[in-house]
């Protein structure tokens, strides 16, 4: 399967059968990027983390009781 990262426009081929192959192809809401964009990404963001100043605001679980 072609795929292309929404990032840097590279076209990779990924196995037909597997699992982020059948993602891609079942939930079109699902992006791919490649390895070099999710390491590059990855990187700033812990050094974004080491500054202090990053906070990462994450929904808060609601528990219900019902």
């Amino acid at each position: 399967m072609r795929v292309k990262c929404i990032l840097c426009d590279q076209i990779n081929i990924i196995d037909d059968e597997s699992l982020l192959a059948k993602r891609l192809r079942n939930r079109p809401i699902h992006t791919y990027m490649c390895k070099d964009c999710h390491e590059r990404i990855a990187e700033k963001t812990k050094a974004r983390l080491a500054t202090g100043k990053f906070r990462l605001y994450r929904s808060q679980a609601s528990h219900d009781e019902w």
